[in-house]
């Protein structure tokens, strides 16, 4: 497995991947209303094109299994905003490979900690957990037209 700097010609892919992704993660904690409101707030190609610095693409065998995106948010602190799979994918250590590349990628930035929001119905939690993550507080964030994401902030200390 590599996890490379994505680049905007793996957009298309970025977005195919998030739809084969929020489906079976998300289908029992939200709508299908919301997740159709959710996946073009999040993934439209204006909105990516913006972001691509902070995307990078998991490969397997020249393939694109998974995505991430992460950044620096102050001089001790990271952020991982996304961190998916295809669902074929799951369990066999890519989940692993990236938080292990963005550990690394963090402590070569000098940072002390990682960060991210995680739904507190979503089985990730028990990855991330697993992982050595805890969870720093809870945050429930308004995203418009009725929907609030009901998050764990969780951290990882490096």
């Amino acid at each position: 497995m590599i996890l490379r700097k994505a680049r905007l010609e793996d957009i298309p892919t970025i977005q195919e991947i998030a739809e084969e992704a929020w489906r079976p993660t998300y289908g029992l904690i939200l709508t299908e209303e919301q997740t159709m409101y959710m996946i073009p707030m999040m993934y439209n190609t204006e909105l990516i094109s913006e972001q691509i610095d902070l995307f990078s693409m998991l490969e397997m065998d020249g393939h694109a299994i998974g995505y991430c995106a992460f950044e620096k948010t102050s001089e001790t602190d990271g952020k991982l905003h996304k961190l998916y799979l295809r669902p074929s994918i799951k369990q066999k250590g890519a989940g692993s490979f990236i938080i292990e590349q963005i550990s690394n990628q963090a402590r070569l930035l000098g940072l002390t900690s990682i960060y991210l929001n995680v739904n507190k119905l979503n089985s990730a939690v028990t990855f991330y957990l697993k992982k050595g993550f805890i969870v720093d507080r809870e945050m429930i964030l308004d995203i418009g037209n009725g929907y609030v994401m009901d998050d764990f902030v969780m951290r990882l200390f490096l």
